[in-house]
């Protein structure tokens, strides 16, 4: 292996901590964004749902524009745009600006989870083993950082510029400096990564790639679910304080950096298969735990559960889709990346909405139900015969994509 694609690996990895802890300080402090600028609670939802519309709208932007740019480019210049526009919802004080900011956030985060994915399917191509679930663990150990962050921020009663402008000052030059050795994996070996993607191999199929745009849709329900209903969840059905209510989201994400920590060896061992298959069922029992928990711990414990279940879902599904498209990855990550996004907008007013016209406990099956549909998609994670491997793994391993170059 070259230092070139450790460098690569390892700036890639920083890219997605950072984007980690710029998520984090944005989603929770959610409510003091709203105090700042009185934003209403009937208003609140439209300025929350613009945010993952744009980014799909972002996301498909970066379909076309890495037809001209390399994807590391695109990633190199949107990650100071979020890392700008969240001190921009730090900074402002009318209303209008924060929408100017949350809005530059949402279509620049698009472009740039699009491009960070983009270039760990190329680089889990050019190592020829599992590596996409390291660089998630790399944005879930960025998230907790990020929301330790916002907690001492809200501990200490900081304005919400004060508590983002040490974050950003940190890591919009790390950004900087770590996006020169970035590395476009493919670039130069034909496939066309280099002009686009759209070099040799199939054009991107949405029938064939439906399967897994569902997968990433209820990977995605089931992520909101725990972010927006995990507290209420808590403390209006099972009781417990407001200081408890906050422990489900923290056991997630770190149940979310273990899991992912651990599944490329999982995967390399057992492949993307059975991992996919063990991550639904275990996911799926976490939900059930949630929805029959007699108490606050016992609920935990199903949060618990389904963290770990979970966070091996989204890498392999980028990791699939870069699979059945060898010739035109681009595109498929950029498309499948949109349904992160449907998931999002789905999840939290489906389970809200079932919530009060039946029951928490009862919407808490929908998503374990979707999560368990999962398994009927199963072999879309399978590598194909005729698609990938130069026999540098065992056969019964996960083959992550070696193309007949020799990358």
């Amino acid at each position: 292996m070259t230092d070139e694609l450790r460098r690569g690996r390892a700036s890639l990895a920083l890219s997605f901590l950072v984007q980690g802890v710029t998520f984090a300080l944005l989603v929770t402090r959610i409510p003091a964004i709203q105090d700042r600028y009185g934003i209403s609670d009937g208003l609140l939802p439209v300025f929350l749902a613009a945010v993952p519309i744009l980014a799909g709208v972002g996301s498909v932007g970066t379909e076309w524009l890495v037809k001209r740019v390399r994807p590391s480019q695109v990633l190199r210049w949107s990650q100071p745009v979020v890392l700008l526009a969240l001190l921009g919802v730090g900074a402002g004080d009318a209303l209008w600006q924060v929408a100017v900011a949350l809005g530059a956030f949402g279509f620049a985060v698009g472009a740039l989870d699009a491009s960070m994915n983009m270039l760990g399917v190329s680089l889990q191509r050019a190592y020829g083993r599992s590596i996409m679930l390291g660089f998630h663990a790399a944005y879930s150990l960025g998230g907790i950082a990020g929301a330790s962050i916002a907690w001492a921020g809200a501990h200490w009663d900081l304005s919400l510029f004060v508590s983002y402008l040490p974050a950003v000052v940190v890591l919009l030059p790390a950004a900087l400096v770590g996006s020169r050795w970035y590395v476009d994996a493919d670039a130069g070996d034909g496939d066309g990564v280099g002009d686009g993607g759209e070099g040799r191999g199939r054009p991107v199929v949405f029938k064939l790639l439906l399967p897994l745009c569902l997968v990433m849709t209820f990977a995605y329900i089931g992520d909101s679910t725990v972010s927006n209903w995990s507290a209420k969840y808590l403390q209006d059905v099972l009781g417990s304080s407001e200081e408890v209510s906050t422990v489900p989201y923290n056991v997630y994400m770190v149940m979310t950096l273990l899991g992912r920590g651990l599944g490329d060896l999982g995967v390399r061992r057992f492949g993307a298969v059975g991992v996919v298959r063990v991550g639904s069922v275990v996911a799926a029992l976490g939900f059930g735990v949630v929805a029959v928990a007699p108490g606050a711990w016992t609920g935990i414990l199903g949060f618990t559960v389904l963290g770990l279940g979970l966070c091996v879902i989204v890498p392999q599904t980028f990791a699939a889709a870069g699979r059945l498209f060898p010739g035109a990855s681009d595109a498929a990550v950029a498309r499948l990346n949109v349904f992160n996004y449907v998931g999002f907008l789905i999840g939290s007013p489906l389970v809200g909405a079932l919530g009060d016209a039946w029951n928490y406990r009862g919407a808490m099956l929908v998503p374990m139900v979707l999560v368990l549909v999962t398994l009927l998609y199963a072999r879309s994670f399978a590598p194909g015969a005729d698609r990938y491997g130069d026999g540098h793994e065992r056969p019964r391993t996960a083959d992550v994509g070696r193309g007949s170059n020799g990358l």
